[in-house]
């Protein structure tokens, strides 16, 4: 089975430009596919504005009068991350839940230099939402956000390295990067910085392959394993850090395994008890080598990778009122369309999303074909009766009129 880029590209894949070459780097989207995707940094100045993802009022919001909860936040001071309970309480009557933002806590570990890491931003803000949705469907990988607010001449973290690729978007003030080259090239989720804090700490002692301020509207791309400190300068520096958790090879393989032990259930002779005793091991191992073998070579892992594919995201937001409200409004000049980022396959006669799937006679297939395009249609020219179903399954939604 193939990796390249086009294997991971479901139905919402966007033609053309995109995210990625309007609002992250400047070299065109084929040329960093080829040069640098998965294997080096690449710094771009000034290459987007992105005020209107987020800012420091989108901090103060999301703080003070959201009713965030941990783990939406995380508090970093001197290369370590501070105890829930230092910023989080009860937050009154009727909401006495104990791990709640407490922002007077906050305001006062961010006065005595700590960083504000304000985590899964792609559910809490809805611009961020908007973009992480376009950009995952552009590379094929899911998106997180995260957003880092650190006060004057202070660091959050120490020098490390993720698991997952990042672009760093400096929304507000500045930061100074220092980033080295891997200890370990392409590390998996199982396979930390903190099991090589002596490698890490070495190597950050050598020449920086990047030493830089970045500014608003500069980003950063930076491969899983790049090691990496930031510093804030004279200001209050808040950055957005969008990290792409890569499908890998090993991920396939993963499957690719799971799929073959799955099959080898049905085998009577895999199923069979070992004999007596613990001697004489060496025969039955080349029998299951052998059947484990044929097992892999029969199997195909693509429904169990597009399964835990769908598993990663989540499609567009649906209103419960507005939904209910269309659907009881349902009439023949009624404007539907596909719900954004269902990852929606036809299968047969099966329409597989992420909010399940759904089966259909052979005469509502070209009508469910056309709604794959997520062009906006009637419901008369769907069907009324299938969009009624397809509104009420959640994988259609209205269009303001």
């Amino acid at each position: 089975m193939s990796t390249s880029r086009n294997d991971f590209q479901g139905p919402d894949a966007v033609d053309g430009t995109g995210v990625l070459e309007t609002r992250l780097i400047d070299i065109g989207r084929e040329r960093f596919a080829s040069d640098v995707w998965g294997s080096t940094a690449l710094l771009t100045r000034g290459v987007s504005n992105f005020s209107d993802l987020f800012s420091a009022e989108a901090v103060d919001e999301l703080i003070s009068r959201r009713g965030l909860r941990t783990p939406f936040l995380r508090v970093a001071k001197g290369g370590s991350t501070l105890p829930d309970s230092s910023f989080t309480s009860p937050a009154g009557a009727g909401a006495s839940i104990p791990d709640q933002l407490d922002d007077t806590a906050l305001w006062r570990q961010f006065a005595d230099g700590a960083t504000l890491v304000l985590q899964a931003l792609h559910r809490t803000w809805e611009p961020i939402s908007d973009f992480s949705t376009r950009l995952s469907t552009e590379l094929g990988h899911p998106v997180q956000a995260n957003a880092y607010i650190t006060p004057p001449q202070n660091r959050g973290f120490d020098d490390h390295y993720d698991v997952h690729d990042v672009f760093v978007l400096q929304i507000e003030g500045t930061k100074r990067w220092i980033i080295h080259e891997p200890v370990l090239v392409d590390p998996l989720r199982t396979q930390p910085w903190t099991d090589r804090r002596s490698a890490v700490a070495e190597a950050a002692k050598d020449k920086a392959y990047i030493d830089t301020v970045l500014e608003p509207g500069d980003a950063l791309y930076l491969p899983r394993g790049w090691l990496h400190a930031a510093e804030a300068q004279g200001k209050v520096s808040i950055h957005l850090t969008l990290g792409i958790h890569n499908w890998t090879r090993y991920a396939l393989a993963e499957h690719l395994a799971q799929t073959a032990l799955a099959k080898l259930c049905d085998d009577p002779e895999m199923r069979r008890t070992l004999p007596l005793g613990v001697d004489g091991l060496d025969g039955e191992i080349a029998t299951i080598r052998e059947r484990l073998a044929a097992a892999v070579s029969e199997s195909d892992p693509t429904s169990v990778f597009r399964r835990a594919a769908r598993g990663q995201g989540r499609p567009a937001p649906l209103g419960p009122v507005a939904q209910l409200a269309a659907v009881d409004g349902l009439g023949p000049r009624s404007l539907v369309k596909l719900r954004g980022a269902l990852d929606a396959r036809l299968d047969g006669s099966r329409l597989i999303t992420r909010v399940g799937w759904l089966d259909f006679p052979e005469t509502d297939l070209p009508s469910v074909t056309r709604l794959l395009g997520g062009a906006v249609h009637t419901a008369t020219d769907l069907g009324v009766e299938l969009v009624d179903r397809l509104m009420r399954a959640g994988v259609l939604v209205p269009v303001d009129q």
